[in-house]
Parts: C-alpha cells; structure tokens; sequence
C-alpha cells in the first residue's frame, strides 16, 4: 500500500474547522496550510537551528532556479507523534508495520525538530541533487520529503539511507 506523504495534518484529516483546534493543532506541530522554511509557525520555529539555517540557505539558492521549499512537517510535540504513530498502527494493522512510517515519540527526528518533511516533487527532487553541499540528505528511502541535517555531507557526501524508519538503529531505543 503506498503511503502519502505525512504531513496531512490534525485539521484536515479530521476535518476541524473550529479555529481553537487548529491553533492547538498548530501549536503541536501539525501543518494545516502550505508553509515555506521562513514562515514561524512551531513546526518550523522548532526546527534545530542548524537544520533551518542550512533549510533557508537551500531555500534561497533553489529560489535562484524557480524552485520554492514547502514544510509539510518538522517538529511536532510528543503527543502530535503518537497521534500520528496511532493513526498509522490504526493504517497498516501493526507496530511493526506502522513502524515503516512513523516513529515514536521518543525516537522520532521530529519531536527534537532534526527532522523535516519538504513538499513538491520539484523541491524534493532539488534538495535530492544539492542538499548534500548544505547537509542536508534524505534519510529513508521510502520518504522521500524526509531530510535531516548531517554537516558532514558537505565534505563527504549523504550517508547511505536507510529502506525506512524500522531499519534506523536510532529507532530501536
């Protein structure tokens, strides 16, 4: 079964229009609107420092080739993570399965903001060619929009990536 990309959030997949629920939603790191890496919500604001540094470098110079970033995710609260890590068991039928998608709270790259999910095929596909001379790689090969900051890939390049999450060593604390 193919997976969509996770950024569907709290709002929309459920269908909230009440503004108090997305302003929590929000306020969790749930992405309701296109968002770009300069906008301050939580779930960019939240970002390590580093990662959105090297985010809005990236942003700047694709902007140079016609191509905009969007956040579909970044930080997220613990308790938006294991929303999202029940909804996906509630999804694909198991932990184990769930697993291949989402992280848990205590293991996820979103919940310490070194974790962002980028939008648009054209963004992903030029953070795929160029985000390793700002470190920026993708980390999953079966999420594609997922990308976190490794500064050693300016010199060296993009560690090997993982077939999903359930294959990270970080995963299994």
């Amino acid at each position: 079964m193919p997976h969509s990309e996770p950024a569907r959030t709290v709002a929309s997949r459920t269908g909230l229009l009440a503004s108090s629920a997305v302003r929590l939603a929000l306020a969790h790191g749930a992405v309701t609107d296109p968002v770009t890496v300069f906008d301050e919500i939580p779930a960019v604001a939240n970002l390590d420092p580093d990662l959105l540094a090297a985010l809005r470098r990236a942003a700047t110079d694709a902007a140079g080739d016609g191509v905009q970033f969007f956040v579909n995710g970044g930080w997220r609260s613990p308790e938006y993570q294991e929303q999202l890590l029940r909804e996906a068991i509630s999804k694909y039928g198991s932990e184990k399965e769930a697993a291949r998608w989402v992280a848990t709270p205590d293991t996820s790259p979103h919940v310490s903001g070194d974790a962002v999910d980028i939008g648009r095929s054209e963004a992903r596909a030029w953070l795929s060619e160029h985000g390793a001379s700002y470190g920026l790689c993708q980390i999953f090969r079966n999420e594609p929009w997922h990308f976190e900051l490794r500064p050693e890939a300016v010199d060296g390049g993009c560690p090997p990536m993982y077939a999903d999450p359930s294959h990270d060593p970080r995963m299994r604390r």
